[in-house]
């Protein structure tokens, strides 16, 4: 087993595949929505990992045209992990936000900006003070239209830093989303269910202007 949370796991090293599935108990806690891995039809999905989920979730659940969000597991290996498991770095899954959207409403390039905009996506396998592969800056995308608005705006938000004075290369992960697992019922919506919970939500003061793909 490997002992530093910061070094990506391989296949082989990986935790033993779960038989069970975790399936959340409740609907959406702030504004009813089933949660579904399916998107509707119509809808556009997105899945994000910006550091703890907490967080990241209550950020794009308030935007107007998000039709619901969760929080669970992706970018890994181990079938059906559990937070236990994924806090052990061992399965290769980062923490994910996944946002449901109508794109009548709001745009997929909207939604990236408040992504780029409200973390550190060049700090690697960690995010401030969390440390661990599970707190890697990610977007996984589902189609070669959203693959490509996400890399454009990838190189946008690298150009913003530069002339920022902030060079550093940004470390994200832009790849096809792969297997998305539901993290456990109470961390579903859990800074609505506890108000006065952890939110390691932090930008670099960096804003992305306007851009195009």
């Amino acid at each position: 087993m490997l002992n530093n949370k910061q070094s990506a796991v391989t296949a082989e090293q990986a935790l033993p595949n779960r038989m069970t599935e975790i399936i959340p108990a409740e609907t959406h806690a702030v504004n009813g929505a089933p949660l579904s891995k399916i998107t509707p039809e119509g809808q556009g999905q997105i899945l994000l990992g910006m550091g703890c989920f907490w967080g990241a979730e209550r950020l794009f659940w308030k935007l107007d045209g998000v039709l619901s969000t969760s929080v669970g597991y992706s970018g890994g290996y181990t079938i059906n992990p559990t937070y236990q498991d994924v806090c052990t770095a061992q399965t290769g899954h980062t923490e994910i936000v996944q946002v449901i959207y109508d794109p009548s409403v709001v745009s997929l390039e909207a939604i990236l900006t408040h992504f780029w905009q409200s973390h550190d996506p060049t700090q690697g396998m960690r995010q401030g003070n969390d440390v661990g592969t599970q707190y890697r800056s990610a977007i996984y995308y589902f189609d070669d239209a959203q693959k490509a608005i996400a890399l454009a705006s990838k190189n946008a938000y690298q150009a913003a830093l530069v002339d920022a004075g902030k060079p550093a290369e940004i470390t994200t992960e832009i790849a096809q989303a792969g297997p998305y697992y539901f993290a456990e019922t109470y961390h579903q919506q859990y800074l609505h269910k506890n108000p006065n919970g952890y939110c390691g939500i932090g930008g670099t003061g960096v804003c992305l202007p306007p851009w195009e793909r």
